[in-house]
């Protein structure tokens, strides 16, 4: 075991973790055995995912040997976006971490989908749009500038959109542009947009670098503590590999249930961050979930279908239950 802790703690995060695990994250009949026993699928899988702190429960579970344990090991890949990653999902991805907002829109296309755990969930601090020391001051003046985001149409859009109109923005006074979170500061800094939606440790980069300051909070109002990201695959894959998606949705789990100790997720930051020490103990941290709620994440599709980001509707349940 890479961490060497004493059986008996893994043996009270196993039990924890029976506690929280929903049908998403159980297996039915043999699969319910101990993945002690072998009999994964696929020992090996390739996991895509961004660099950034959404995804510290990730590197726990690897730091702590959950994986090692179920007999897995995973092979991180970083990424602009979860959504560029869908596409790769059966092919030369076996699971990815994934911006719901993305997520939903291809599950409303016709793509199916299989949820193997949560994965962050906002609070204030987390989504903040950013300017340069002369820039906007407030979400008005954002009125026919340029927001620099991610990814177009995912949820960095999203919420920025729904938090601009409670302000009298409406969603088409604003151009977003779609760059990496790391080429957002110096954009800002040159002028070529007026204002970067950021992710931690982002928000901390521009900060210090740029002396960028807050306009508004995009987790506030209507999307306050909205669902983030999730950690999925396809349904076809999920079938296919039902022991080593068991496997993976338990190594998560207890590496979500770490990962509410702050002290831990600050000392895994800068091991696949480029953030040192210092910054990590200054970002602001989300929640972690150690559960999968349908009604919390339908919350994410009913803003979908309010900004036209989808047509119709996305059976979010039918992503929970078992493979």
């Amino acid at each position: 075991m890479s961490s060497g802790r004493p059986r008996r703690t893994r043996l009270v995060l196993t039990a924890l973790v029976a506690l929280f695990t929903l049908a998403a994250t159980a297996c039915s009949g043999s699969d319910s055995s101990s993945p002690s026993d072998g009999g994964l699928e696929k020992s090996k899988i390739k996991v895509t995912l961004l660099a950034a702190i959404d995804v510290a429960p990730f590197y726990l579970a690897i730091k702590e040997g959950y994986f090692q344990d179920e007999g897995l090991t995973v092979e991180p890949e970083f990424v602009q976006s979860g959504a560029k990653a869908i596409g790769r999902l059966g092919k030369d991805v076996d699971m990815t971490f994934v911006n719901y907002v993305s997520l939903f829109q291809a599950a409303a296309k016709g793509q199916k989908f299989k949820l193997a755990s949560d994965g962050y969930q906002a609070k204030p601090g987390v989504f903040v749009v950013l300017s340069r020391p002369s820039g906007p001051t407030t979400p008005q003046q954002l009125k026919g500038k340029k927001i620099a985001i991610n990814a177009s149409k995912n949820v960095a859009e999203l919420t920025a959109k729904a938090a601009l109109q409670t302000y009298g923005v409406a969603p088409d006074d604003v151009t977003y542009v779609e760059m990496p979170f790391p080429a957002m500061a110096p954009a800002l800094q040159n002028g070529n947009v007026d204002a970067i939606f950021t992710i931690e440790p982002f928000t901390q980069g521009a900060k210090q670098a740029v002396g960028a300051k807050q306009v508004f909070d995009a987790a506030s109002g209507p999307t306050a503590d909205i669902p983030i990201a999730g950690w999925g695959t396809t349904e076809k894959w999920a079938k296919e590999n039902p022991k080593t998606f068991a496997a993976f949705s338990r190594a998560m789990a207890m590496g979500q249930q770490l990962a509410a100790d702050r002290a831990k997720v600050e000392a895994i930051l800068p091991t696949y961050t480029k953030i040192d020490a210092k910054t990590a103990s200054l970002v602001t941290l989300g929640i972690y979930p150690t559960t999968l709620n349908p009604t919390r994440l339908e919350r994410v599709t009913q803003l979908l279908q309010q900004y036209g980001f989808i047509q119709g509707s996305v059976d979010v349940g039918a992503m929970l239950s078992a493979p």
